[in-house]
Order: structure tokens, then C-alpha cells, then sequence
């Protein structure tokens, strides 16, 4: 079972300033359509995992988030498990966390 984590959960973290690296891994024509992302968030191309997923530090919690905390952010947190980092997708992804009013930039 690939793990996850929900809106209040990556909330606290950020509140209690836990090192969190934070992906946005919608798919190149999602994240184009619309530059919102949770803050501190950096986007990667779930099609290019292999060039980036060296360059993640693997020393923190990773969150991967898409549109719909579907498919693409559990395939990424599955591969980045694989890799020996401690990884989780967000629940709902972006969708869920706009519904829920939490901060977007």
C-alpha cells in the first residue's frame, strides 16, 4: 500500500516547521493550464522522474501531489519508496487542498 497523507496532516508539518520536500508532480499539461501550487512547492515532470529524482534531498519526508491525488502522485511516491526515500502522496491532491482553503501561490 502506497502511503499518504491528508490536508492537515502537511498542514501541522509546515506549522511546526518539519523539513518537508514538497513536489508538485501534475503532469506537464495540468500544471501548465494552471500555475497554482501549494507553497514551496517545486514541480517536476512525472514524465522525466529518472533525470530528477536524484537531485531530491533524501534526508526529509517527501510529499508528491498532483491534481487529484491520483494515479501520477502514487506512482511517483511508489518510485521514490523504491529509491529509499520516505515518501507519501497527499489525499485529493491540489483539488482537495484548494477545497479546504489552505494556501496556494
Amino acid at each position: 500500500m502506497i502511503p499518504s497523507i491528508n490536508n492537515n496532516e502537511l498542514d501541522s508539518l509546515a506549522k511546526n516547521k518539519t523539513a518537508v520536500t514538497l513536489i508538485d508532480v501534475r503532469r506537464k499539461t495540468d500544471y501548465q493550464a494552471s500555475s497554482q501550487k501549494i507553497p514551496n512547492a517545486e514541480w517536476h515532470d512525472p514524465e522525466t522522474i529518472d533525470t530528477w529524482i536524484k537531485q531530491l534531498p533524501s534526508d526529509t519526508f517527501t510529499v508528491a501531489y498532483c491534481v487529484k491525488g491520483g494515479s501520477v502522485s502514487q506512482s511517483v511516491t511508489d518510485r521514490l519508496q523504491q529509491n529509499g526515500f520516505k515518501a507519501a502522496f497527499l489525499e485529493g491532491g491540489l483539488k482537495a487542498w484548494i477545497e479546504n482553503g489552505q494556501p496556494i501561490e
